[in-house]
């Protein structure tokens, strides 16, 4: 049904477009008893614990989908065990100028430089105490475009404050090719700097979230050897790999229309075998 008749429709309007009018739907009262009707599957054999959570099964939503945690409830319905919500930054922000979201059909793939567009972590705070489903939630978590990196800290600790007691687990993205020089912050010095120091508020809290790093796939064997070492000495819980690729290799397109798509990050089929080596 998906393949015959609703893909055709949805690619013949641009890809933001469609997100917003899945969304739109998403959010109708009651769809999520629908959904849940025919998607919902439930298995004892597929549950897993991980991290210390309960999965009912294992697979989840990324982030990047609801990133202002406005249908994880419906989403819930349609068989995933966890959701990941955003990136969110502390305060809102419209994110890098359109068009920014890019199909490469030939490749299975995307490519975006949607650049942390959401509506700020006060109003995913609010959207997330409107839970009503068993679903897991993680908090992906970012600093916004205008923060300098020296600053950056600041806004890791104001999201992950603001989301403590609203979500499951956290996960640090610094890797992002789409915001201005977060990349720089995978470095061994500014990310033990951030990761030490939420593992230290993470101790004064009652309650244990597992905290999680997400890594680029482009790093080199070196800067992957500097990532695990930071992993033991910060003691955090578990890496995400991996996010999006720059690379363009092997694309089934011309270089005038690589160049056309742009900047941005580089997901699907293509980078299944490196982020696989990571």
């Amino acid at each position: 049904m998906y393949k015959l008749f609703i893909k055709p429709i949805f690619f013949l309007f641009d890809p933001e477009t469609i997100h917003k009018l899945v969304f739109f739907y998403l959010k109708i009262p009651g769809i999520k008893y629908i959904l849940k009707l025919f998607l919902n599957y439930k298995n004892s054999k597929l549950e897993t614990k991980y991290l210390g959570l309960h999965f009912k099964n294992p697979v989840g939503l990324a982030a990047g989908l609801d990133k202002d945690a406005e249908v994880y409830n419906s989403i819930g319905a349609c068989g995933f065990s966890f959701v990941e919500i955003g990136t969110v930054t502390p305060k809102a922000q419209p994110g890098n100028s359109k068009p920014r979201l890019f199909r490469l059909k030939k490749n299975k793939a995307l490519i975006n430089r949607m650049g942390f567009n959401n509506k700020g972590v006060e109003y995913t705070a609010r959207k997330l105490k409107q839970k009503n489903h068993d679903i897991l939630i993680g908090a992906n978590i970012g600093k916004n475009k205008i923060t300098p990196n020296k600053d950056a800290i600041l806004d890791y600790e104001i999201c992950f404050k603001a989301l403590y007691d609203l979500v499951d687990y956290f996960v640090i993205n610094v890797s992002s090719p789409n915001t201005p020089n977060l990349r720089e912050l995978q470095s061994k010095k500014p990310l033990t700097k951030l990761l030490l120091h939420l593992t230290e508020l993470r101790s004064k809290q009652k309650i244990y979230r597992p905290i999680l790093l997400k890594i680029a796939p482009d790093l080199n064997n070196k800067e992957l050897d500097d990532i695990i070492s930071i992993v033991k000495e910060s003691k955090i819980d578990g890496i995400v790999a991996t996010n999006t690729t720059i690379e363009r290799k092997d694309l089934s397109y011309t270089e005038t229309e690589i160049e056309n798509f742009g900047a941005g990050g580089l997901s699907g089929e293509p980078v299944k075998k490196r982020s696989t080596e990571v």
